[in-house]
């Protein structure tokens, strides 16, 4: 009796079903890597939740904390340099406010004890100035305090208690000639006076010596014509600056970027 021969199944072949459902899986796979190379939270936390071996996807997830955490350094670096740069603003208006006051005092001071044909208070980009004629303080060709100028000096000498800031000194003379022992020219005479006003408030009041700067201009700088009386005795003073420490900060920075 002859077998019968075995039909041919229709259809694709079984390994073909294999073969598909594999190709399929790489396909998938592959779009799973695409999606993860373009960082979506909300994309990427639906694949990490689909699969229940989280341990292939561990370091992605610590790669966007690591980015977030970097954005934060960023936001708290910007926060503090805000809260640096309106610290100063603060500080700035706080020592406008304190040399306005002091302006105000010196001048009703000035007011009061009838002194403003000897003296002038103004401000100006340096700070406080005090314009004192030579006759309050001085004799002619002399650097000792006079005892009528000492009452002014120790008003000066009691607001400066009460401020940090720096003070120049300036001492100047008209353009005569001086030739004695103890000033041989104008330069040794500016100096001497503008070292004995700072040696006064030093020595009178608690005053740090290094907040002051004596400086000598001798008849360098007239602020008129040195040719009346009247001229000359303008040309003759001592001149106090009570820095504006905003001012001396722009020197400090302009002195180290030459």
């Amino acid at each position: 009796m002859k077998r019968r021969k075995k039909e041919p199944e229709k259809g694709s072949p079984r390994w073909m079903t294999t073969f598909s459902d594999m190709i399929l899986l790489i396909l998938v796979f592959f779009v799973m890597l695409f999606s993860m190379s373009v960082i979506d939270a909300k994309k990427f936390e639906a694949i990490a939740d689909s699969f229940e071996n989280r341990q292939i996807l561990e370091r992605l997830p610590a790669l966007m904390e690591l980015e977030g955490a970097n954005q934060s350094v960023d936001q708290n670096q910007d926060n503090k340099e805000d809260v640096a740069e309106a610290d100063m603003e603060e500080e700035q208006s706080a020592a406008d406010m304190e040399l306005d006051q002091l302006l105000r005092e010196v001048q009703e001071y000035l007011e009061e004890n009838n002194l403003n044909d000897y003296i002038s208070a103004t401000r100006d980009d340096r700070g406080v100035v005090l314009v004192l004629q030579e006759q309050l303080l001085f004799e002619t060709a002399e650097a000792e305090i006079l005892s009528e100028a000492e009452p002014f000096l120790d008003k000066v000498g009691t607001l400066l208690q009460s401020l940090p800031n720096l003070v120049k000194v300036e001492g100047h003379t008209d353009d005569r000639p001086i030739s004695t022992f103890r000033y041989p020219s104008n330069w040794e005479l500016s100096s001497a006076r503008a070292s004995s006003v700072i040696r006064y408030l030093t020595s009178s009041y608690s005053l740090e010596p290094d907040r002051f700067l004596a400086t000598g201009y001798g008849e360098t700088q007239p602020i008129a014509p040195n040719d009346t009386e009247e001229h000359l005795r303008e040309n003759r003073r001592v001149v106090i600056v009570i820095s504006d420490p905003e001012f001396e900060q722009e020197l400090t920075e302009a002195a180290g970027d030459l």
